[in-house]
């Protein structure tokens, strides 16, 4: 499917294209031309900016600096309406419908068919059955969105884009919930909306995917574009390259001296409420002073892997160790007593409490060990978190100030002290990284390299290859809530944990 440069107009670029957040630069001055009658695939691992950059696109998000340019002429886009209007359709990654309303209202909604001033619901029925012929899906008009499956949502999703008769189509992981069969389904709309002549952005982790339904491709990092080209000739290899760079660079050295297992988990299982395995048969074991990354993409299992091993799941079966004795009940509290200590994904929902000083919040999940008969020793407090300031080097002008008045990474910072203060054997981390900037990483990696030097048993899970290649002693990859390989960290091939992240399992039908 491949296409050559020649034949494929561009229909809209971006030119200098700055997008800030506050603390982000998401976007640091992109230059991309989307072609039409073509696919143009953007690819690049989470935080990279590609749906940053298809936000802005779409209307959803104003450029900080740079401009937009369709058919070669300035546009601005004030909202969504505005890129609507002119012929730009988006599919958004998290489904944008009503599960109230049926299948024909959430097609229709805001584009509704109407006569003599009212709502023809007769032709808006006829109109979404034709949409699901196209789509070759036997899905009621009539029937509420919230009953059906996932993948069939997806579908109603694409349905509405197409109703919206895009000349440019921006897909955004559209195959993450279909059927095998519903993707083959997907892919030759896809080729027909191609021969009309539309520009289609697809997004996808997918990379065999990507190669296959591509025209062009452009990969992102760290918002910036570090390749662009059709997609003639290019490989996993490649692809792998340009999004990650030199996954050596910026990480402290790998672990001299690794002892003996404290952790072993083996045929952990967690089944989803929707049916099957959300963890599927899982078995891994953690040696002291040992840095083990799990690497998998949205949805393969890793968070709730970390959440049984912390005792979230009661349901949750398999069997689990510590220094060869049995883990015990699945309970939170007696996993911590155990040795076991988790730093969740979202600190400021999960981790933190916002309106309590830097002092409370490290001391938090350890009362106990300043408890004197029926009150709080504050003066030990205040020392304990003191000394947890000082080891980690969190940056503070006072312990008694809000820990919502610090930094990302020196909240992080907080949340990691507040979790050592137990004790832990293991350490489990839920992608440690998120939302703090790079020199925030360096010091958070330099942080848990000194914690496994010191001998402790180390668990993280991460969605960024770069960083479980630069830090992780040993590597396991997860896809579809199972262990599809494991790797040494310091030889792992990327383009074969690439490969092992996307063992994908079909989608129940």
């Amino acid at each position: 499917m491949a296409g050559a440069m020649t034949g494929h107009p561009i229909g809209l670029s971006i030119r200098g294209g700055v997008k800030v957040y506050p603390g982000t630069r998401a976007l640091k001055g992109v230059d991309f031309d989307l072609r039409m009658g073509a696919v143009n695939v953007l690819v690049g691992e989470n935080g990279a900016g590609k749906s940053t950059m298809m936000k802005v696109i779409a209307g959803v998000e104003p450029l900080t600096e740079g401009e937009i340019l369709m058919d070669g002429k300035p546009c601005h886009f004030r909202s969504k309406d505005d890129a609507q209007a002119a012929g730009i359709g988006i599919v958004f990654q998290e489904l944008n419908l009503f599960p109230d309303l049926t299948v024909t209202e959430n097609i229709f909604m805001g584009r509704e068919i109407t006569r003599f001033g009212h709502i023809d619901r007769a032709a808006q029925r006829r109109e979404t059955a034709k949409l699901m012929a196209r789509l070759e899906q036997d899905i009621d008009p009539d029937a509420a969105l919230g009953t059906l499956r996932i993948g069939q949502q997806q579908i109603v999703e694409i349905a509405k884009a197409m109703n919206e008769d895009a000349r440019i189509l921006i897909l955004d992981e559209p195959t993450s919930a279909l059927s095998s069969a519903e993707v083959e389904v997907l892919f030759r709309l896809i080729d027909d909306l191609r021969r009309q002549g539309v520009g289609i952005v697809y997004i996808s982790h997918r990379l065999e995917e990507l190669i296959r339904i591509g025209d062009f491709i452009t990969v992102l990092r760290d918002g910036e574009i570090t390749g662009s080209r059709p997609m003639e000739g290019v490989d996993i290899p490649w692809i792998v390259t340009e999004m990650i760079g030199d996954a050596s660079k910026d990480f402290p050295p790998r672990a001299t001296r690794i002892g003996q297992e404290v952790f072993r988990a083996e045929d952990v299982t967690l089944p989803r409420e929707a049916g099957g395995l959300a963890v599927d048969h899982v078995s891994l074991s953690v040696k002291a002073g040992e840095i083990v990354g799990l690497y998998g993409l949205m949805g393969a299992g890793r968070s709730e892997f970390l959440e049984c091993i912390l005792g979230l799941h009661p349901h949750a079966g398999g069997a689990m160790w510590i220094e060869g004795a049995p883990i015990g009940r699945p309970s939170v509290a007696a996993r911590i007593a155990r040795g076991v200590a988790l730093i969740p994904e979202d600190r400021k929902r999960d981790g933190l409490i916002q309106i309590m000083a830097i002092r409370e919040n490290i001391t938090l999940s350890a009362l106990k060990k300043f408890a004197r008969a029926f009150h709080l020793d504050l003066k030990a407090e205040a020392s304990g978190a003191r000394d947890f300031v000082s080891r980690l080097g969190i940056k503070i002008a006072s312990p008694e100030h809000p820990v919502s008045s610090l930094s990302g990474g020196n909240q992080q910072k907080v949340v990691i002290s507040k979790a050592l203060m137990t004790g832990p054997k293991i350490l489990l981390m839920d992608e440690p990284s998120r939302g703090i900037d790079i020199g925030a990483k360096a010091e958070v990696f330099r942080t848990m390299r000194a914690l496994a030097e010191d001998g402790l048993a180390i668990l993280f899970a991460n969605s960024h290859l770069e960083e479980v290649m630069g830090i992780s002693d040993r590597i396991a990859v997860m896809a579809d809530g199972r262990v599809t390989a494991t790797f040494d960290g310091e030889t792992a091939p990327a383009a074969e944990i690439v490969a092992a992240a996307q063992k994908q399992q079909k989608v129940p039908a």
